[in-house]
């Protein structure tokens, strides 16, 4: 496994343009459950006679909001947690000059907590609050004094992704010399979609279990995100 790190860390010297796809296994370390891993939110199937995915739609915010917002608060809380040793480590190699970008499937926003500047959110944050009537905005839930409904910014079940955050994300994949994949099982779309535009020399996955696209990476890490950039900024340093 040290070998791997010390890899790791070579591809990093020589790498000028490195950019990081991170999914919910970076944000485990700090606390919070992934999706579909081992422990992940999706295998508990019936939460109050309803399954996560459905809960978490378009359809069911408007229909049930008394349960999504009980399944947000129970299941999906980011008060408290902080940002763990590897998003520090992305910050720390974007100060360096060799992360360009941080494309997260994540709502936590961890990694600006931890000091990366670039970073594309392809599914939104639960930092942000709107209210669809009048547009005011929090960094919490609130109650809009329009009586408009107020919901988080983040991409439901059954709507589109943004459209500018997706494009970039692409761009910035299209520019990559290194593409570091962090945390997901690269099963659902877009996620394997995004791997079809990099065209670059190295590719790396940092993922706990077997990914569909394992295969193709120069460079597979068993290893959780925290460990395994503590160890690699070790030996940069």
């Amino acid at each position: 496994m040290e070998s791997n790190f010390k890899r790791l860390a070579d591809i990093l010297k020589e790498s000028n343009y490195v950019v990081f796809f991170t999914g919910a296994g970076a944000s485990t370390d700090s606390g919070l459950k992934d999706f579909r891993g081992r422990n992940g939110l999706y295998n508990e199937r019936n939460y109050m006679g309803y399954e996560p995915e459905e809960i978490l739609s378009h359809d069911f915010f408007f229909a049930h909001r008394d349960i999504f917002d009980k399944y947000l608060v129970e299941k999906l809380s980011i008060n408290d947690v902080k940002p763990n040793a590897g998003h520090k480590a992305l910050a720390e190699l974007e100060k360096m000059g060799k992360v360009k970008a941080v494309i997260t499937q994540n709502i936590d926003n961890l990694h600006q907590d931890g000091g990366s500047r670039k970073v594309l959110e392809l599914h939104g944050t639960l930092k942000r609050w709107y209210c669809l009537s009048c547009g005011k905005t929090s960094d919490k839930s609130f109650k809009c004094e329009c009586g408009g409904t107020v919901r988080p910014d983040v991409t439901l079940y059954g709507e589109m992704l943004n459209e500018e955050v997706t494009a970039e994300a692409i761009k910035e994949i299209k520019k990559a010399d290194t593409l570091i994949i962090v945390g997901t099982s690269l099963t659902v779309y877009p996620a394997a979609y995004y791997l079809n535009y990099f065209k670059g020399k190295h590719l790396i996955i940092i993922n706990e279990t077997p990914t569909s696209q394992d295969d193709r990476a120069e460079l597979v890490i068993r290893t959780g995100f925290a460990e395994t950039m503590t160890k690699v900024m070790e030996i940069l340093k």
